[in-house]
């Protein structure tokens, strides 16, 4: 059976962890993943107190298994967030997009872990120092905000496994079995999903776009926000290339954020408009084509990571 580190210190069956997405992750496909042996993370991004009150209510009653919250540590009230969500039953806080330094300990001291996510093995040493349970490595072919040095998902995860002695989570451009073997392989202790899973049936995602991930090809994403928010990878459409052409014209950041204009993400995940709204999306949607439950997701990944070890000793028959 497929058991890693990550298994034991999140105390879940395979060490699968579902990306914090927002919009996406709430307490249907948390509750979905974490039941199957996974870890679900609910996707708490643009969330109040009280929301996160509500989905951990849900998920509570919809799983016994264990199941954490993505918080982005820019939010000035992430501290309120995450005190929410540890009362609420959560035994993970997930961060990004800030230092996980001022939280950690008081996490550890609640019971809980903390998974960090980082672009770069700089940002992976300051995670270790802080004290973090796990350490994500997210290469650039992910969906949303990825970091300004754009290093890929295969150069990233064995330099930060090199560079800490904290286990390491490979997110980035993983969508099953294969994946997962690589990603093994490279040093990791387990993958982090996102697009694979918004195209799932527990999935709060608008069902455009989840078939538009079914449909999009392997060139189907495109990186906007280089000179604003930072690089963010969305799927192509009317929107994303419209502002993806105006940075290379070197329109000011002014002009640009008076394009993109305010809840473009909204839009997008929640009301389906799949031309104007930002649809954040990895490149690996390419090669999702089944609308899928989560669980089925979870259970293929871990029977192909299986097949696939099975098959590569061929390559070492004498």
């Amino acid at each position: 059976m497929l058991h890693t580190q990550i298994c034991d210190i999140l105390n879940i069956q395979y060490p699968i962890i579902l990306g914090g997405m927002v919009w996406v992750g709430k307490a249907d496909l948390v509750a979905a993943v974490s039941d199957a042996g996974g870890l679900g993370l609910l996707g708490a991004g643009s969330m109040t107190v009280q929301d996160i009150e509500n989905e951990t209510s849900i998920i509570q009653k919809k799983t016994g298994k264990p199941f954490g919250v993505n918080i982005p540590l820019v939010r000035p009230d992430a501290m309120d967030l995450i005190d929410a969500a540890l009362s609420c039953g959560a035994s993970v806080i997930s961060t990004s997009s800030g230092n996980p330094k001022a939280f950690t300990q008081m996490v550890h001291d609640r019971g809980g872990k903390v998974i960090h996510v980082v672009s770069s093995v700089k940002f992976a040493k300051k995670c270790e120092s802080a004290g973090v349970d796990i350490i994500v490595a997210e290469g650039f072919e992910a969906g949303g905000h990825n970091g300004f040095d754009e290093i890929t998902t295969m150069a990233l995860t064995p330099q930060v496994v090199d560079a800490v002695n904290t286990p390491v989570v490979t997110a980035g451009g993983i969508a099953d079995g294969r994946g997962m073997i690589a990603a093994l392989a490279l040093g990791a202790q387990g993958i982090q999903m996102g697009t694979r899973f918004v195209a799932t049936k527990e999935s709060a995602a608008h069902d455009n776009v989840k078939n538009a991930i079914l449909h999009m090809s392997d060139d189907g994403t495109c990186i906007t926000g280089r000179t604003t928010v930072g690089p963010t990878r969305c799927l192509k459409n009317n929107i994303t290339v419209c502002i993806a052409s105006e940075e290379q014209k070197g329109t000011s950041p002014e002009k640009l954020n008076e394009i993109i204009g305010a809840g473009r993400s909204l839009a997008g995940f929640v009301e389906g408009d799949c031309d104007a709204g930002s649809i954040y999306c990895g490149q690996i949607g390419g090669a999702v084509r089944h609308l899928k439950s989560a669980k089925e997701v979870v259970l293929e990944v871990v029977s192909e990571a299986e097949r696939v070890i099975l098959s590569m000793n061929k390559f070492f028959e004498r």
